[in-house]
């Protein structure tokens, strides 16, 4: 249904990374939902109204609330799409993830009071009325949320959008609870056995479970979460694809939003090149970037000593004494600056995260692993943490 609503409403728009056609797509997709979710709270108010079940009254509520969650999902993507201006200058692609979180936190609400009402259920048990009609009512609740579920994890993913992969979350765990809702009714219809509460407080720990996983997932970009290994090899596979480049390192990603990425990253190229000639690779680099993975990059040149044999020499001198400190160590931006009594060593390091010394330790472990061999070196260390 999906597929054929979205062929008639969104006409000529098929590039997933433009806003526009990703707030089409979650306003199509949220109108579906709240229309589905209301269907499904009047279908199963009225079965657990006639089986007196608190467990289909709970879900029915349950279904309620998804509808609320496609209303903010909707008004998340239609204000996601909103085009910049001078207060959020890189858009408000970011909504995304708050709407998601909205979605999470209403997931979480409905669990709780569910674990709540099936406590007080279990305390005080009420006789089940058994109806064929509340069968067909839960077995087309499961297959419709099903197909929400599916529809909703395929575009999430097309999407990259962690609202809309929030939704299918709580779908899915929509069917796992209707799904016992139905397990209960029949067998206390069959053996006579009052489950109803205890498949309502499993049905509310679903429930929650889901609400976790989702706000975690909407948090975390939030917060600014590592990059995708994927994207941080194709942005190395680009920029090093040009032979005049040396290296890169300190390669930092801004996430504003699916499809709004801000990149930075350092360029090694030779010390002795023609600087407008590399200043114009540098412009292709990046609009390379921008048109193959749709970012905005800027790019710091460091220059790099090539020529001179004893930078070189100990260069890799350095970088032998690093591996006998830890192979995860690595190292750039080095030169050398030489004196009548002693040579500098200047360099960076990188030490990745959660590492086993402080930043002075480790630069007082270098310098004083260099010095054993060398007393007229002196080191000069950045040490910076590893963002990807």
């Amino acid at each position: 249904m999906i597929t054929l609503l979205s062929k008639i409403f969104l006409r000529g728009g098929s590039d997933v990374k433009d806003s526009s056609t990703r707030q089409a797509y979650g306003v199509l997709c949220g109108a579906v939902g709240i229309f589905l979710n209301l269907c499904l709270f009047a279908g199963k108010f009225f079965a657990g109204f006639i089986s007196h079940s608190i467990a289909i009254t709970a879900d029915a509520f349950n279904n309620l609330s998804d509808a609320g969650s496609s209303i903010i999902t909707l008004i998340g993507f239609k204000m996601a799409g909103q085009k910049p201006d001078p207060h959020h200058p890189f858009g408000h692609g970011r909504i995304e993830y708050i709407s998601g979180f909205l979605v999470a936190i209403i997931i979480l609400l409905m669990g709780v009071e569910l674990l709540k009402t099936s406590v007080a259920k279990i305390i005080h048990p009420e006789e089940l009325a058994f109806s064929p009609l509340v069968l067909v009512i839960l077995v087309a609740s499961i297959c419709v949320k099903s197909y929400m579920f599916f529809y909703n994890r395929a575009l999430g993913k097309r999407l990259d959008s962690a609202a809309m992969l929030a939704t299918a979350a709580d779908s899915f765990s929509d069917c796992l609870a209707t799904a016992m809702v139905l397990i209960s009714t029949l067998v206390s219809h069959f053996s006579g056995l009052a489950i109803d509460g205890w498949c309502g407080i499993l049905v509310g720990l679903f429930i929650c479970r889901a609400g976790f996983g989702a706000a975690k997932d909407t948090i975390s970009p939030l917060l600014g979460q590592a990059p995708d290994k994927e994207f941080v090899q194709q942005v190395n596979d680009i920029v090093m694809a040009h032979q005049t480049i040396l290296g890169l390192h300190d390669l930092i990603v801004h996430n504003y939003g699916p499809g709004r990425t801000l990149i930075s990253l350092h360029a090694e190229v030779p010390a002795d090149g023609d600087i407008l000639e590399l200043h114009d690779l540098i412009d292709t680099i990046e609009h390379e970037l921008r048109d193959t993975l749709s970012c905005h990059a800027v790019i710091h040149m460091d220059p790099v000593c090539v020529g001179d044999e004893e930078t070189m020499r100990l260069k890799d001198l350095v970088k032998g004494y690093l591996k006998e400190i830890d192979e995860r160590i690595t190292m750039h931006d080095f030169r050398i600056v030489t004196g009548p009594t002693h040579t500098n060593l200047i360099f960076d390091v990188v030490a990745p995260y959660q590492f086993s010394m402080s930043d002075k330790e480790l630069a007082d472990a270098i310098e004083q692993r260099v010095r054993l061999d060398h007393p007229n070196y002196y080191t000069v260390i950045e040490v910076d943490q590893a963002m990807v």
